[in-house]
C-alpha cells in the first residue's frame, strides 16, 4: 500500500477489504472516501465496561452479562427456535435463537459459561428475562470477568453490512491517522479558539472512541459541537455559493415612468401601509438592476403581500416582459386571477389563468397566448412549468405560498424564462413567518422583506377553546351572529368519515347545521370538487347568500372574504400550529371584530393542549412559527424544502441556533479570505444534495 496521504481525496477502495461490491454498500451511506467514513458517526454506543450480574437484568437495558448454560433445547411454537437457559447464581435468563445452526446447539452443552450482550425486551412467564438473538462468546470459568472491551460504537449501516466489519474499517482509517495520514481540517485555528471547539481529528477519535458514555444531549458535548458548527457552516456556504452564482448572471433592468403602477396604486380604496411602501421601494431597488433579485416576502396572514407583489408585477410589464405567478392550489391560483384581472384590465394589461383542468383548445389558445406574448400576467399552479409552456419575453416570477413547493419546482419555473443569456427576477412570498434560526440558514441564498404590520381597519381576532361537548351552544352562538349580519365558516379536517380518526365529517357537520337552523343557509365546499363548483359556492359566499360555510381546510389561503367574521374549527387538536393561524386569518379581515372557535375532543395530550394554548394567547404570527418549529421541528415546517438541501446529518436547526451567528461571522470571513476552503466543506456535508445550486 502506497504512503498515505489527505484522506479526503483517497477513494474507500483505498482500505483493506473493500473491493467494488463493499464499496457498493459504502456508497449507499454516502461514503466514497476514507474521510467519509470517520464522518460517519455513530447513533448510539454500548456499555461492555462491566458485566451486569443476571438478576439485576431490566426490560430496556443493554448490557454485557455472563452465565452458565443449564439447558438447551429446540421447540415449535409457532416456529422452530432454540433455547438456552443460563445462570450466574444471581438469577436465569433465557436466550432465543431463531436461526441456528447444529454446531452452535452442540457448543451450548449444559456446564458452557458464555458472555453476552443483548437487549432485555422482556419477562417470560418463568420470571426469567428473555433475550432474542444476543451476540455471544464461549468462555472458560477463568476469564469470568476478565473485560477487554469498553464503550462500543454502534453505527448506521445498510443491508450486507454488518457492525463488526464497520468497525474494523473504522479501525483501518484511524491507523492511517496514526501513520500520518490527515484529514483536511476546514475551520481556522483561531476561530476554533473564538468558538470554544476542539480540533477535528480531537472531535472525531471522542465520538469514534470515546473513554465515557457521551451524554444523551449531543449540545453537551463539545466533540459534537465542532461537528455540528462545520455541518452548518457547510449549508450556509453553500447558499451564499447559490446566491453569488445567481447574482453573476444577468437579469433584465426594469426602468419604466411606472404609469401603470400609480395608476393601480390611486385606483385602490386604501393607501399602502408604512410597511407595504418600504417593501415596494426594496423589490423596486432590486429590479432596476441587471442581477437577478431573489427576495423572500414574509407577511402575516392578512399584511398585504398580494397588493406588493402587483406592484413588482406593474413595473415588469412596463418594461414589456411578462409575469408569472405559481400558487400551490387552483382555488389561490383562481384567488389570484380574479383579483389581478379587476386590478389589471383596466390598465390595459391582460392576465390569464393556466391551472390542471385547463385541457384542449382551451389549453391550446391560453399556451398560445403566453407563447406569442399576448399574455402579460400568466397566473396559475405547477401547470406553468410544464414542458409545452413556454414564454415570450419571461421577466419575473413569483412564487406564492414557497414553502409548498420544493427548489427544483421554483428553479424549473425560472429556467422557463432563461432567454438571451437573461434570468428571470424572482420574488418569493410566505404567510408562514419563518423564524429567524430558519431564515438565517434555510434562506441565506435570498434577500429578506417583512411586511410587519396590519393595514388598518383589521380588527385582532379574539380566540376561545371549547369541548365538543358545547356543540350546542356554538351552534347558538352562531344563530345570533348570522341575526346580526354576520357569516360564519365552519372547518372540518376530514371529507368523509374516518372511524380511526374520529373526526366530524364534513358532510355531517353541514347536514347538522341545516337540520338545527333551518332558517339559514349552509353551503359546503371542499378539495374534491370541481373547480367551477368551488368558485360558484365562493361566489354566493362572498355576495352574502349564503351565512355558513361548511369547508375542509381548502379554505386555508387565499380566500377573502371580508363580511365574514365568526369561525369554527373543529377538531382543531388535530392541526398543526401554522394551519391553525393560516385559517384563523380567514376572518378579521373587516372591521367587524372577529372571533374563532377552536372545538376540540377531550382528551388533550400535552403538545395538542399546549397548541391549542398559544393559538388563545396570541395572533402573532412570529411567535406562533418559533412554538411551531419547537413543537414540530424544522423540517416539517419547512415542508419540501427540507427535500433539498435541509437534510442534517447531525445538525438540528432547534437545539442548534445559538450557534448561527458565529456560523454567519466564520462563513463570510472563510468567502472573503479563505476561499478555497468552501469546496471542501461542502462536499464533505452535502455532496449531492444540492445539485439544484448549480442548475
Amino acid at each position: 500500500m502506497p504512503e498515505p496521504s489527505c484522506l479526503d481525496d483517497q477513494p474507500i477502495t483505498y482500505l483493506k477489504g473493500v473491493g467494488a461490491k463493499v464499496a457498493e454498500k459504502l456508497q449507499r451511506l454516502g461514503i466514497s472516501t476514507v474521510a467519509d467514513m470517520l464522518f460517519h458517526l455513530p447513533f448510539r454506543y454500548e456499555d461492555r465496561s462491566k458485566v451486569v450480574a443476571i438478576g439485576s437484568l431490566q426490560t430496556g437495558q443493554s448490557c454485557l452479562f455472563e452465565g452458565q448454560v443449564e439447558l438447551t433445547e429446540v421447540v415449535f411454537r409457532g416456529r422452530r427456535s432454540m433455547l438456552v437457559r443460563l445462570s450466574d447464581g444471581t438469577g436465569f435468563v433465557t436466550l432465543r435463537f431463531f436461526h441456528f445452526s447444529n454446531s452452535q446447539k452442540q457448543a451450548m452443552k449444559q456446564g458452557q459459561w458464555l458472555r453476552c450482550f443483548g437487549d432485555v425486551k422482556a419477562y417470560g412467564k418463568s420470571g426469567a428475562a428473555d433475550i432474542v438473538h444476543p451476540e455471544y462468546r464461549l468462555i472458560t470459568e477463568e476469564q469470568r470477568g476478565i473485560i477487554d472491551e469498553g464503550l462500543l460504537a454502534v453505527y448506521p449501516v445498510t443491508e450486507g453490512l454488518h457492525q463488526t466489519s464497520f468497525r474494523k474499517l473504522i479501525k483501518q482509517a484511524f491507523g492511517l491517522l496514526q501513520q500520518g495520514a490527515t484529514v483536511r481540517d476546514c475551520l481556522p485555528s483561531h476561530i476554533l479558539k473564538d468558538v470554544d471547539l476542539p480540533t477535528l481529528l480531537e472531535s472525531l477519535e471522542q465520538l469514534h472512541y470515546p473513554q465515557t458514555m457521551p451524554l444523551a444531549d449531543a449540545s453537551e458535548s463539545p466533540a459534537y459541537n465542532r461537528l455540528i458548527f462545520e455541518e452548518l457552516l457547510a449549508n450556509h456556504l453553500s447558499l451564499s455559493q447559490l446566491k453569488k452564482g445567481i447574482q453573476e448572471e444577468s437579469a433584465p433592468s426594469f426602468r419604466s415612468n411606472n404609469v401603470k403602477k400609480k395608476a393601480f396604486l390611486k385606483a385602490l380604496d386604501f393607501a399602502l401601509t408604512s410597511a407595504q411602501q418600504r417593501v415596494v421601494n426594496e423589490i423596486s431597488a432590486d429590479l432596476i438592476l441587471q442581477q437577478p433579485m431573489q427576495r423572500l416576502l414574509q407577511g402575516d396572514v392578512g399584511s398585504g403581500k398580494t397588493v406588493v407583489a402587483a406592484c413588482a408585477a406593474l413595473t415588469a410589464i412596463e418594461s414589456d416582459h411578462q409575469v408569472a405567478l405559481m400558487a400551490p392550489t387552483e382555488l389561490l391560483a383562481e384567488q389570484h386571477f380574479k383579483n389581478f384581472q379587476q386590478w389589471m384590465t383596466a390598465l390595459g394589461v391582460q392576465v390569464d389563468c393556466l391551472v390542471g383542468r385547463h385541457k384542449g383548445k382551451a389549453y391550446e389558445a391560453i399556451t398560445s397566448d403566453i407563447r406569442d406574448g399576448r399574455s402579460n400576467m400568466i397566473i396559475g399552479t405547477q401547470a406553468l412549468f410544464q414542458e409545452k409552456v413556454s414564454f415570450a419575453k419571461l421577466g419575473l416570477v413569483i412564487i406564492d405560498e414557497q414553502h409548498r413547493f420544493g427548489v427544483q419546482q421554483r428553479l424549473a419555473l425560472r429556467d422557463k424564462g432563461m432567454e438571451n443569456g437573461l434570468c428571470p427576477h424572482q420574488l418569493v412570498m410566505t404567510a408562514t413567518p419563518i423564524p429567524r434560526t430558519l431564515a438565517m440558514l434555510g434562506y441565506a441564498d435570498l434577500d429578506l422583506s417583512i411586511i410587519d404590520e396590519l393595514p388598518p381597519g383589521r380588527t385582532p381576532v379574539t380566540t376561545s377553546v371549547v369541548a365538543v361537548s358545547k356543540k350546542n351552544l356554538i351552534i347558538e352562538r352562531i344563530k345570533q351572529g348570522v341575526a346580526d349580519g354576520r357569516q360564519v365558516y365552519w372547518v372540518c379536517t376530514l371529507i368523509e368519515e374516518s372511524e380511526m380518526l374520529q373526526c366530524q365529517a364534513a358532510e355531517v357537520a353541514a347536514e347538522l347545521l341545516v337540520e338545527s337552523l333551518p332558517e339559514l343557509s349552509v353551503a359546503l365546499i371542499h378539495g374534491r370538487m370541481k373547480a367551477e363548483e368551488k368558485e360558484a359556492v365562493m361566489q354566493r359566499f362572498k355576495q352574502q347568500e349564503i351565512d355558513i360555510l361548511v369547508a375542509t381546510t381548502v379554505i386555508e389561503v387565499g380566500v377573502d372574504v371580508p363580511n365574514a367574521s365568526l369561525m369554527i374549527i373543529e377538531n382543531a387538536e388535530r392541526l398543526g400550529l401554522a394551519q391553525l393561524h393560516q385559517l384563523r386569518g380567514r376572518v378579521g379581515r373587516g372591521e367587524r371584530a372577529s372571533h374563532c372557535v377552536l372545538m376540540y375532543k377531550p382528551p388533550l395530550s400535552s403538545n395538542a393542549n399546549e397548541r391549542l394554548s398559544i393559538m388563545r394567547e396570541t395572533t402573532d404570527g412570529f411567535k406562533i412559527a418559533e412554538k411551531d418549529m419547537e413543537l414540530r421541528g424544522h423540517g416539517e415546517l419547512l415542508g419540501k424544502r427540507q427535500a433539498g438541501f435541509m437534510r442534517f446529518k447531525i445538525a438540528d436547526m432547534q437545539r442548534d441556533g445559538w450557534m448561527l451567528d458565529n456560523v454567519v461571522r466564520c462563513a463570510d470571513e472563510i468567502l472573503q479570505k479563505q476561499p478555497e476552503l468552501v469546496q471542501p466543506l461542502v462536499h464533505r456535508w452535502l455532496m449531492n444534495s444540492v445539485e439544484y445550486a448549480h442548475v
